[in-house]
This record gives C-alpha cells, sequence and structure tokens, in this order.
C-alpha cells in the first residue's frame, strides 16, 4: 500500500534579486498588514506564479502547445 502513495514533490528554491518600483513595496506591505500574505518573498512568488499561469494559457491559445489528444 505504502507503493501507491504519491511522493511529494520538492521544488528546489533560489535566491534572486529584483528591483521593484517604491510604490510596490509599499502596496506589498499593506498586504502584508493585513495578513493577506505572510512575506514579500510570498507576495512576490504569487504574483510570478500568478504571471506565469497566464502566459501559459495564452502560449496555448496561440498555439505553442499540442493539446493534449
Amino acid at each position: 500500500m505504502a507503493e501507491n502513495k504519491q511522493k511529494k514533490k520538492i521544488n528546489k528554491m533560489v535566491n534572486i534579486t529584483i528591483n521593484i518600483p517604491e510604490i510596490y513595496d509599499k502596496n506589498i506591505q499593506k498586504l502584508i498588514k493585513m495578513h493577506l500574505v505572510p512575506s514579500r518573498s510570498e507576495a512576490i512568488r504569487n504574483a510570478v506564479r500568478d504571471f506565469l499561469h497566464n502566459e501559459y494559457e495564452n502560449l496555448k491559445l496561440l498555439g505553442y502547445f499540442e493539446e493534449d489528444i
């Protein structure tokens, strides 16, 4: 039965440095104070994840990926 358990996928994190406009940081800090995100890093990860998801959908619509048959 242990063979049927799915292995938990572990994503390796990489450290990057970015520069963002000050107003973005001020708004991220507001989100943190409102307890909508726990940290600046998590807010940025969420934004990148959403952007990549949306772009993937756009690329699928443009025919860059073969559809599953």
